[in-house]
């Protein structure tokens, strides 16, 4: 039975203190959340399984307010399960160029085949045949069947943890085996029997809001009479962070090729790795030239080079420079080219696929650059 209507979010009325089987850490926690929550997000005005489930996927490492405007369009482009797996993987990544984490896209539109291919186009109301689907891990899972249908399934993601980490004072890095098993016994301990879609938006935005990472916000929190960590002044502690590897650079060269019709070349990276299945520039090897690249790849050469301010951009592990070289060619192509891989853009028509942020920066400024001349 579907728990959770429409306008859901908005029947906050409810006195938390009389509701049956609530622990005094859920009930404290519902009754903030009915003041204090936020319930006008978009996924919250029709929470149907296909709607949080993008936001879900969308919210993974990234924040609400980030998140709002790619959602809005995205389910505008792609309503429901059917029409995102009809549509191509060049569709759905422009659509997601600029959120980043590229491999949620990928996973979202496949998961989308597989509902249409073996589960008649409904996202699984099972948590087990949720739970298989590419990208859905098991709080991820959880929060969809707990928000669309209200199905009791704890969750874990960032927020929680936190929040779980410091009002039970649960040292150790949340990702080791044996602290993430006592989180989430923590996690089920808490979780209600009843409103429960409303207690999963809760704790989230305590998270969210109120117990944040570098300054959590005690003097407010509804959980702080009986937080293990507030009483023994240790909250900014924890979670245990992971310790701190030494991060790596990279440097890369990438050749934005433009030919005789002001076409700029782009290659379609591998399925796989960074930037997997995105729009970019070729990249030029270390012992390369960018003329012998041009001849061998093109046969042409450019009749005209001119280097580009490097991008600056940090992955999660490392740092790494782009550093663009602009070249024109002298003629025109004699190479028969890869359609699939590679492509001639017209910077007048939208871009065919999806970019990363530096990549699209770096079209952009080619585009100014073609505009005053």
């Amino acid at each position: 039975m579907r728990l959770i209507e429409s306008s859901g979010w908005h029947r906050m009325s409810r006195n938390w203190s009389r509701a049956p089987k609530l622990d005094p850490f859920a009930r404290r926690l519902l009754s903030w959340f009915s003041i204090n929550g936020r319930h006008d997000l978009p996924w919250q005005s029709d929470p149907s399984p296909y709607r949080v489930w993008v936001s879900e996927i969308m919210l993974q490492q990234t924040q609400v307010a980030t998140v709002i405007p790619y959602f809005e369009r995205f389910v505008v482009r792609f309503p429901d399960t059917e029409s995102l797996a009809r549509a191509s993987l060049d569709d759905v990544l422009a659509l997601w160029s600029g959120l980043g984490y590229y491999a949620r896209a990928r996973n979202l539109h496949r998961a989308a085949e597989i509902v249409i291919e073996c589960h008649g186009g409904e996202l699984p109301d099972q948590f087990d045949e949720l739970i298989e689907l590419p990208g859905i891990g098991r709080s991820t899972a959880g929060a969809i069947l707990a928000q669309a249908l209200g199905q009791r399934h704890p969750i874990l993601d960032g927020n929680v943890k936190r929040v779980l980490a410091r009002f039970h004072a649960i040292a150790g890095f949340p990702s080791k085996a044996a602290v993430a098993r006592e989180l989430w016994e923590r996690a089920d301990e808490h979780t209600p029997s009843t409103s429960v879609a409303e207690y999963t938006q809760a704790i989230m935005d305590l998270g969210a809001t109120v117990c944040m990472r570098g300054q959590p916000r005690c003097a407010v929190c509804p959980l702080s009479e009986d937080c293990v960590a507030h009483s023994l002044q240790i909250a900014h502690t924890l979670p245990t962070p992971r310790k701190k590897a030494e991060r790596s650079s990279r440097s890369i060269t990438v050749l934005v090729v433009q030919n005789a019709d002001g076409e700029t070349l782009l290659e379609r990276r591998p399925a796989s790795g960074i930037w997997g299945g995105l729009l970019s520039f070729p990249e030029l090897g270390e012992d390369q030239d960018e003329t012998e690249w041009c001849k061998q790849r093109l046969g042409s050469q450019p009749a005209a080079k001119r280097p580009m301010a490097n991008i600056e951009h940090a992955f999660t592990h490392f740092d790494l420079t782009l550093k663009p070289v602009r070249l024109t060619l002298a003629n025109g192509i004699s190479t028969v080219m890869d359609g699939d891989r590679w492509l001639w853009y017209n910077s007048s028509q939208p871009l065919p696929g999806g970019v990363a942020t530096p990549i699209g920066k770096i079209l952009r400024e080619v585009t100014q650059l073609e505009s005053l001349h």
